[in-house]
């Protein structure tokens, strides 16, 4: 069920509904739990199977871990939930990526015949629902988390509609005790212990939500068209068409993501819940790991904690570290998906952070030099990072390695003709107008970063006026079909 289409707003309404008739918190969760399952069986089907599945798994597993004192026990316990999960996850997203790069071997060995690939559907949501029950276990395994207390507070976890399809990835420690404790009341500054649509988590999480719709549907979904014609078929055009389509799409999957983060944090807010942020502005980022603490920060994290610690992170040789941050994301590339062009992304990434990191240690002082202090030189660290980030974002946005390779060159030779631009921008209005639009909005909020608090603290009516801009905004460029978001394919 995709966020931007009247079906979600029908069955969120819904949701608040009953929630408030229901008002026993014990039943209330049982409530959220079904809607939850009918959310995803929306738009997964049978698929939802695998969905139960690995909570299942997961639930007994983490409870047998607690329990046994056997440390050779707990691990095997353990390396049975990777298994599980990592198992799963594989098999739905990789087997066929896999069984193409064995034919295309194959061809250079004269094998007589190919295999034939098994078209398996990829589910919705599993690359985040996988990786919230494999920290659940391994938190458990550290003696950093107790297990859930019943196997629907666990199901609820996992299964949370607003973040369940494409995250943000929520840490069991955080989301168990909320179904636990009693729930914040931000009108009152009380903790209730039933789930109350209260006026003021309900202003706040339809403000969330209606930047985040903005994000997507005014933003992405319009300055996307600019990418998509661009990437199309980019041989043959000049530098300044493939660059912008590169910062088009780059805002196309900034919007796109983010809206939809935005939506899943503010209608969980609205039933009660705190998500964490996933994005803080990441394209005034001064350094590839600035980036990276800015954008998707639960994916990121989740990274540090479950991947890039475990190997060591900066704990030994300067050698090993970089080695460590060029695997992390070489996997966290292959994560967003099965196809070189993810590697790729995940490859220039591990680049980038190796060398920032190999910098500082040749140059400690760069860390503390009055230059990188002073305004202008944040600004040139911004251009320079955005610079590279958004050289990554071509092989992200172009499978094919002719368009790839073609994009990258022109994108780096920066051989603009002068004679090209005016008819470009002239043939683009809507997009390229939006573009400084997003560009100055995203400013301003970067300069004021209070904005949202304010816009809440609106008196009704001028609020509503606000909230009005917003609909009538996306509205007037709404073509009638809502596109998926991007990382629905993740």
């Amino acid at each position: 069920m995709l966020f931007n289409t009247i079906d979600f707003v029908i069955f969120f309404v819904l949701v608040i509904t009953l929630i408030s008739i229901i008002k026993v918190r014990k039943f209330q969760h049982i409530f959220l739990l079904i809607s939850s399952y009918f959310f995803f069986y929306y738009s997964s089907n049978y698929l939802v199977i695998l969905l139960i599945a690995s909570t299942l798994l997961d639930y007994y597993i983490g409870r047998q871990i607690w329990i046994t004192k056997n440390k050779t026990k707990k691990k095997y316990l353990l390396t049975l939930s990777l298994a599980g999960n990592l198992g799963l996850l594989g098999f739905f997203k990789y087997t066929d990526f896999a069984i193409t790069q064995l034919n295309i071997f194959g061809t250079y060995i004269d094998l007589s015949s190919e295999i034939p690939l098994l078209d398996l559907a990829l589910p919705i949501g599993i690359s985040f629902y996988t990786f919230q029950t494999i920290s659940y276990t391994v938190d458990i395994y550290r003696g950093k988390l107790t297990p859930s207390k019943t196997l629907k507070e666990f199901a609820l976890f996992v299964s949370f509609f607003p973040q369940l399809v494409a995250g943000p990835i929520v840490r069991a420690k955080d989301f168990l005790p909320q179904l636990r404790e009693k729930i914040d009341n931000l009108e009152t500054g009380t903790k209730l212990r039933q789930i109350i649509i209260n006026d003021a988590n309900l202003k706040f999480g339809i403000t969330l939500m209606a930047f985040g719709f903005l994000k997507k549907m005014f933003f992405a979904d319009n300055i996307g068209l600019l990418a998509n014609e661009v990437f199309a078929y980019p041989i043959g055009l000049d530098s300044f068409s493939i660059f912008m389509g590169t910062i088009a799409f780059g805002i196309q999957i900034y919007g796109d993501f983010s809206g939809y983060s935005d939506i899943a944090i503010g209608a969980a807010l609205i039933l009660g819940f705190k998500i964490p942020r996933n994005f803080n502005k990441p394209y005034f980022a001064t350094s590839p790991s600035d980036f990276w603490n800015r954008w998707h920060i639960s994916l990121s994290s989740w990274l540090r904690d479950y991947l890039y610690i475990p190997l060591g992170g900066n704990r030994r040789s300067h050698y090993r570290t970089y080695f460590n941050l060029f695997a992390v994301m070489f996997l966290g590339g292959l994560w967003h998906g099965a196809s070189w062009n993810f590697v790729i992304w995940g490859i220039l990434h591990g680049g980038y952070l190796a060398i920032h990191r190999m910098l500082l240690n040749k140059f400690p002082h760069l860390k503390i030099h009055p230059f990188f202090k002073s305004r202008i030189g944040k600004i040139i660290s911004i251009l320079i990072t955005q610079y590279f980030v958004f050289l990554a974002w071509i092989p992200f946005r172009v499978s094919n390695t002719d368009y790839m390779l073609y994009s990258i060159e022109k994108y780096v030779l920066f051989d603009f003709q002068t004679s090209n631009i005016l008819p470009f921008l002239s043939s683009h209005k809507l997009p390229v107008a939006l573009m400084l639009l997003f560009f100055l909005l995203h400013f301003l909020v970067f300069m004021k970063p209070n904005t949202l608090k304010k816009i809440v603290s609106l008196k009704l009516r001028y609020w509503t006026i606000f909230l009005i801009i917003i609909l009538s905004s996306i509205v007037f460029f709404y073509d009638g079909n809502p596109s998926d978001f991007i990382y629905f394919r993740f």
